[in-house]
């Protein structure tokens, strides 16, 4: 149920953002501080600054959390890659907007102009709003605002690093074909400290598969496992390929 305070000027507005991000409020002034920019500070005597710096930490917990549940076969790295990508600035501004928060946020009179608010202001209003949901009704509440606005960021960021990671690929394919990790082994380093090239074979269960040439021993590794791929199955390279081509 959506509580109305008739004292409350902003209650309709406040009223329809809970519509919008499909959550209705019990203290309705938590939503309201989270959508309150810091211009509006002196007018209003509050902000939704500490609401930011809260929803900061509990968004990186709940991305954390989703990342490592939900993609198990994924490295230490390549989910920090993730996580910077789907919490960033630009990516936070874009779900902001499409929860439509910029249309209920309150702001000084220097930043009336809703088209073109700063992704930084965009992205701070989403975060508040997760710590106000956080607040209001639970992590398990503020769990699934937060997912539910940046799954479809978070699988464009796998799809994206995963087709361009043919190690990770391997990795999998060798995991579920063969039941081992594959292994790769350096053949030789060539030139000055300063400019050496690498050249790196793949090894599963013994047996060589590619081998790969490169500036650094990952980019060896990556070109060694897109070779294994081609031999080991290339109608998936092909397809991998296809999709990164585009």
């Amino acid at each position: 149920m959506i509580l109305q305070t008739n004292s409350n000027p902003n209650t309709e507005k406040l009223k329809e953002c809970q519509l919008a991000i499909e959550y209705s409020f019990n203290d309705i002034t938590l939503l309201e501080k989270a959508l309150t920019h810091t211009s509006c500070k002196l007018e209003n005597n509050f902000s939704n600054e500490r609401l930011e710096f809260l929803g900061d930490a509990i968004l990186g917990m709940i991305i954390s959390d989703y990342l490592y549940k939900t993609l198990p076969h994924y490295s230490e790295g390549e989910l920090t890659k993730i996580k910077s990508v789907v919490v960033s600035q630009s990516a936070l501004a874009k779900v902001s907007i499409e929860a439509h928060l910029k249309d209920f946020l309150s702001v000084g009179k220097g930043l009336n102009d809703r088209d073109f608010l700063p992704k930084s202001i965009l992205a701070n209003v989403f975060e508040a709003v997760i710590a106000a949901i956080h607040l209001d009704g639970g992590i398990d509440a503020a769990y699934n605002f937060t997912i539910k606005y940046l799954k479809k960021e978070i699988d464009i960021v796998c799809k994206n690093q995963h087709e361009k990671n043919y190690k990770s690929i391997l990795q999998q394919y060798s995991q579920k074909e063969h039941n081992v990790t594959p292994n790769y082994r350096i053949l030789q380093q060539v030139g000055p400290d300063h400019g050496k090239s690498f050249e790196v074979i793949v090894l599963i269960r013994g047996t060589e598969y590619g081998i790969g040439w490169g500036k650094s021993k990952k980019e060896a590794e990556q070109s060694a496992a897109k070779e294994t791929l081609k031999i080991l199955s290339p109608d998936l390279i092909c397809d991998i390929d296809d999709k990164t081509s585009i």
